[in-house]
């Protein structure tokens, strides 16, 4: 009884452990450039941060059953490069098209639980596989460079923004979409019974095997949910930047990042949504931050590499102290 009431209270901790990173990191900001305490400057930074904390929302729920999911970035850019070229700016064709995009999504995120549920493959080389996979067909696609063109209707997904709302002043339709995909991501972990089945998986397949928890089809199901989250992350980030064949690169080790900064177990059995949404969020505003006082992106890079090894460091600390 007394291990099952550590759980909640540690996932209390770390989700406001990664708040208040986010909160110590935003007022460094501000302190910077004091115009974002206003609204609608910070609706503005959540519309820009709103792929990555979809991306790290997904990618959770593979961590929680004890995998990585390495091919994430791959499908935000297959994702931007498959748009432009279908569409090629016909605005007739932007809602078929995001629908064969999830399609697409589905499958491969239900090809690499097959391969890690079934085949026994660790997710690290599965979804490694299907990253260099999907780098390889997008270039070929596109010639390796920006092709095609993404409609208007399509580019309003990720920049479209109402003025003059009450309280905020602009209300983004990118933050609308954000707050959907959560709550629908939140309902699946916290809201019914498999995110219970997802956290015994991480914390220890066989014993959840013995137990008569579908270990394969949870596993599977995490895959497919990353996969359809990467895909509504690469339609706001062509809405937002345009086509471009790096949109997703660096974004599968940021969204891992993101989860662990906020709390959630890299070996799976402990984590929750809002660990996802506090770490996504401060490692954005922790770009923001370096980009204002002007440093350069390898800088950038460095420090977020030596963040994933302190958080890394630090949970597996937690994971011992627990023991």
């Amino acid at each position: 009884m007394s291990d099952a009431m550590s759980k909640p209270r540690a996932a209390r901790i770390a989700i406001n452990a990664g708040l208040l990173l986010f909160l110590c990191l935003y007022a460094l900001i501000v302190l910077i450039q004091p115009n974002y305490l206003e609204p609608g400057l910070f609706m503005n930074f959540l519309r820009r941060a709103a792929p990555l904390v979809i991306l790290a929302a997904g990618q959770l729920y593979v961590i929680l059953t004890g995998g990585f999911d390495l091919s994430v970035g791959a499908v935000v850019t297959f994702t931007v490069t498959a748009a432009a070229l279908l569409t090629n700016g016909d605005p007739d064709a932007t809602w078929p098209v995001i629908a064969l995009l999830y399609l697409m999504g589905a499958g491969i995120g239900l090809f690499n639980g097959l391969v890690v549920a079934f085949l026994k493959v660790p997710s690290i080389i599965a979804t490694l596989g299907t990253m260099l996979w999907l780098n390889g067909l997008a270039l070929a696609w596109s010639g390796g460079a920006a092709r095609g063109d993404l409609p208007e209707n399509f580019r309003n997904l990720g920049r479209f923004q109402w003025r003059d709302v009450a309280l905020v002043g602009t209300l983004p339709m990118a933050v609308l979409v954000l707050v959907a995909v959560l709550a629908l991501l939140w309902w699946g972990v916290h809201g019914i019974g498999y995110g219970r089945r997802a956290l015994a998986v991480g914390d220890n397949p066989r014993a959840a095997e013995l137990a008569g928890i579908p270990v394969g089809r949870t596993r599977i199901t995490a895959f497919v949910i990353s996969a359809l989250a990467a895909v509504t992350a690469g339609i706001l980030l062509g809405g937002f930047s345009g086509v471009s064949v790096n949109a997703g690169v660096g974004l599968e080790l940021q969204s891992i990042a993101a989860c662990v900064i906020g709390g959630a177990m890299l070996l799976g059995g402990r984590g929750t949504i809002w660990c996802a949404v506090w770490g996504a969020l401060s490692l954005f505003a922790l770009f923001t931050l370096l980009n204002l006082l002007g440093l350069p992106q390898a800088l950038r890079d460095s420090i977020q590499g030596l963040i994933l090894i302190v958080a890394v460091g630090l949970t597996a600390w937690r994971s011992r102290a627990r023991n």
